[in-house]
C-alpha cells in the first residue's frame, strides 16, 4: 500500500474534524499525518502521526520563532528534512495554502507528487492584505510564494468547492492544476433525530465560529423579525469566538431569545441537531476578503434531517438542494433570511419533507468514503505520471 504524507502544521484544532476524518476514510492509501506543534483539539486516536522536528514539545519560543524565519527564508533544517525522507512517503498532501508555503523548503526537493488543498481563507483573503502584514511581516509574501509553487511540475491543488477553484484561477493558480473534490461527511455519524422535525420546538440553530465571515450578527437581526411572527421562537448559537460579548449584546438590545452555548464538541454539535428545527450558515465575506470556503457543517445538518439557510459561498450554491432540503439568500440580506426561517417555523409539511429530503441528498452527493476514494484516484494517477517521468 502507497504512503501518503498528509502534513498540517498544527495538530489538530477543533474546527478541523474534517482533516482526521478524511485520513480515517482512506481504503487504497496509508496515510501519516505530519505537524510541526500539537494544540488541543480534535483527539488524533486512529491516527499514525509524527512530529517534523523531534524536540518540538520542548522547544522555547525563540527556537520556533527561529525555524519560522528559516522558513521564510525557504531553509530547512538538514534534521527536520531527513525525518521526512525517512517516511518513504509516495506522495505528499498539505492542508491549506498557508501551510503548503510553511512546508515547501522542506519538501521541495523530495521529488514526489505534492497535493495542495485550498479550504477558505488561504486562498479567499485579499492579496493585498497578507502584502500590508494583515497575516505578520513574516507573511507578507505569502501570495507570491503560493503562486511561485503553483507553477511547479509536482504540485496540483484541491479545491473544497467550484467557488474556491473559481476564486483560486482569480488568484493566479493555472486552471488546469486544480480538481475539486469536496471533503464530504461520515454519514454514519450524523443521522436524523428520533424527534420529527414538525414536533420541535421553533428553534433555529448556528454552529461556527464567532468571527466577522460567519455572520452571526446577521442572523441575530434576522430573529428580530422571525421572533414577531412565531410566538416562542429562540436562537442557540453554538461556537466562540472574539464577536461573542457584541453578539450577546446585540440579541439583549433587539430582544432576541438567544443562548450561547460557547465551544461545543462534535457529540454536542449532534445533540442540538436532534433538537433544532432550522439550521442557519449566515456567512459574508468579511473586509479583508475572507469567506466561507463551502461549510461543512451545512452537510452535517442535512445528513441529521434539518432544513439549511445559508448564504455560504459554495455551500449555498452546491451543498444544497434549493427548496428540497433547504434555502439560500444573498448575504447581508436580513429580510430574506427573516422570510425563509418563518416560512420553516411556521409550514410543518414544508420542514417535515426537506427534512425527509436531506438525509439522501447528503448519502448521494457528500458521502466521505465516496468522495475520499476519488481523491485517492487522483493521488494513483499523479504517482502514475511521477513514475513515468523518473521522479520514484
Amino acid at each position: 500500500m502507497s504512503k501518503v504524507l498528509v502534513c498540517r502544521r498544527a495538530l489538530l484544532p477543533h474546527s478541523e474534524t474534517f482533516i482526521k476524518q478524511q485520513i480515517l476514510a482512506y481504503s487504497r492509501w496509508e496515510a501519516l499525518l505530519m505537524g510541526t506543534h500539537h494544540v488541543a483539539g480534535v483527539s488524533l486516536n486512529g491516527l499514525a502521526t509524527c512530529m517534523l522536528y523531534a524536540s518540538e514539545e520542548g522547544s522555547s519560543m525563540p527556537v520556533k520563532a527561529y525555524r519560522k524565519l528559516l522558513g521564510q527564508l525557504d531553509i530547512a533544517p538538514r534534521d527536520a528534512v531527513r525525518r521526512l525522507e525517512a517516511q518513504r512517503a509516495s506522495l505528499i498532501h498539505v492542508h491549506f495554502g498557508t501551510d503548503a508555503v510553511a512546508y515547501w523548503p522542506f519538501i521541495r526537493n523530495l521529488e514526489l507528487p505534492i497535493f495542495i488543498t485550498l479550504h477558505g481563507y488561504d486562498i479567499q483573503i485579499e492579496r493585498s492584505w497578507w502584502e500590508r502584514g494583515g497575516g505578520g511581516w513574516l507573511m507578507r509574501n505569502y501570495p507570491q510564494r503560493l503562486l511561485a509553487l503553483s507553477r511547479h511540475p509536482l504540485v496540483r491543488f484541491v479545491a473544497v468547492s467550484n467557488a474556491i477553484r473559481e476564486r483560486a484561477i482569480e488568484y493566479g493558480i493555472p486552471a488546469a492544476r486544480i480538481d475539486v473534490v469536496h471533503i464530504g461527511i461520515d454519514c454514519n455519524e450524523f443521522v436524523a433525530g428520533a424527534l420529527p422535525v414538525a414536533e420541535r420546538p421553533s428553534r433555529v440553530l448556528f454552529v461556527g465560529r464567532l468571527v466577522e465571515k460567519k455572520g452571526c450578527e446577521y442572523l441575530i437581526r434576522a430573529m428580530k423579525g422571525v421572533s414577531g411572527e412565531v410566538s416562542g421562537a429562540d436562537l442557540v448559537v453554538a461556537g466562540d469566538g472574539p464577536l461573542r460579548e457584541p453578539l450577546e449584546r446585540l440579541a439583549d438590545k433587539l430582544g432576541v431569545r438567544a443562548t450561547f452555548l460557547g465551544s461545543v464538541t462534535p457529540s454536542e454539535v449532534r445533540a442540538q441537531l436532534a433538537n433544532a428545527r432550522v439550521f442557519c450558515l449566515p456567512s459574508v465575506r468579511a473586509a479583508n476578503g475572507d469567506a466561507e470556503g463551502f461549510g461543512l457543517v451545512l452537510l452535517e445538518a442535512q445528513a441529521s434531517g434539518v432544513p439549511v439557510v445559508t448564504s455560504a459561498v459554495g455551500g449555498a450554491q452546491e451543498g444544497i438542494l434549493e427548496g428540497v432540503t433547504g434555502y439560500s439568500f444573498k448575504e447581508k440580506d436580513i429580510a430574506t433570511l427573516s422570510d425563509k426561517i418563518t416560512h420553516l417555523l411556521t409550514d410543518d409539511a414544508l420542514a417535515s419533507a426537506m427534512s425527509l429530503a436531506s438525509p439522501r441528498f447528503i448519502m448521494e452527493r457528500f458521502d466521505i468514503r465516496r468522495l475520499t476514494a476519488r481523491l485517492e484516484s487522483l493521488y494513483d494517477a499523479e504517482g502514475h505520471v511521477a513514475m513515468r517521468a523518473g521522479l520514484q
